[in-house]
């Protein structure tokens, strides 16, 4: 058995996804290769090769991929396909925007989501909001799967495998990249960083969020969003964390004012430690933090800002 990872980058740089992946993919095989594709990827492409239990590294530079859109990616996965048992992505938006083409293309039922490995042809992976966890086994002689990276701990590093460059080009006939717009920040990402600092409708408005940066900035952290808050406008939904958001596990989570819903749970509650900030002492998210603080937070936050 064989697995194929579809590496993760932006503008050439690796993904930490990436290496959550092939810490999966190396569960289910000993011969790891990575593909990645895209423009100008000669750094994402040397450090996939230093991840650790990757044999070999696929590199396919061309203007065509340079996006990383899911039309012609998805031919050149399946033209790659027969070489691999299993195939992986993260559960990104590019990989939920990638897998399923491959998977159509190749006749397989696509397994989602997975966070734990138990052999090559059994995973699990939540339903129900996370609020159960399912055992699948696939029968599928070839399996395309995305990989829920907060649940798996990056792989280490090794020594540069070989790196086979590929001259391909798979021109799209249904898509065109036009544009992005993208928020600039100088905190780090929220799917990647150490420390996460969410605020809750319990902020009040918009403004409010404002007594998050502080603490954010003493602790690196990034700054996220209950789906509450999102939804009454007081931030953009970039910043939404929980089911229908993004997913994070970061060393440390803090929810302010977040009642915690079970959409929102699911998206944090593998954090390795939670601190919550609520007034309510019968709020949900108490339930599942490590550490709570029944206190008014327009007191409680300013404090911990000097305290810090």
């Amino acid at each position: 058995m064989s697995v194929l990872v579809i590496a993760e980058h932006e503008s050439g740089v690796l993904k930490p996804e990436t290496a959550k992946v092939v810490a999966a993919a190396t569960k289910i095989a000993s011969h790891v290769t990575v593909l990645v594709a895209g423009h100008n990827i000669a750094e994402a492409a040397d450090h996939s090769a230093q991840i650790a239990g990757v044999q070999k590294v696929v590199a396919v530079d061309d203007a065509s991929f340079a996006h990383q859109l899911a039309e012609n990616t998805s031919e050149l996965v399946v033209e790659l396909a027969s070489d691999f048992s299993h195939i992986l992505f993260s559960a990104s938006t590019t990989g939920k925007n990638i897998a399923p083409r491959v998977a159509a293309l190749l006749d397989k039922s696509q397994i989602s989501e997975i966070i734990d490995v138990i052999d090559a042809d059994t995973f699990k992976r939540p339903i129900y909001a996370g609020n159960a966890i399912a055992t699948v086994k696939s029968l599928d002689s070839q399996k395309v799967i995305t990989v829920r990276a907060s649940a798996f701990d990056a792989a280490d590093t090794q020594a540069a495998c070989d790196i086979e460059a590929r001259s391909q080009s798979i021109a799209s006939q249904v898509s065109e990249f036009v544009s992005i717009e993208q928020t600039e920040s100088e905190r780090p990402e929220l799917t990647a960083a150490p420390v996460v600092i969410s605020g809750g409708r319990g902020m009040q408005n918009g403004e409010n969020f404002a007594l998050l940066n502080g603490i954010a900035d003493k602790l690196g952290a990034a700054i996220g969003a209950s789906r509450a808050a999102v939804d009454a406008g007081f931030v953009p939904n970039d910043m939404q964390v929980g089911q229908t958001g993004k997913i994070v596990a970061p060393n440390l989570y803090i929810a302010v004012g977040i009642s915690g819903a079970i959409q929102h749970l699911a998206g944090m509650k593998d954090s390795k430690v939670i601190v919550a900030i609520n007034k309510d002492p019968e709020a949900p998210i108490f339930q599942v933090a490590d550490y709570g603080l029944v206190a008014d937070l327009f007191d409680a936050l300013p404090e911990l800002e000097q305290a810090l």
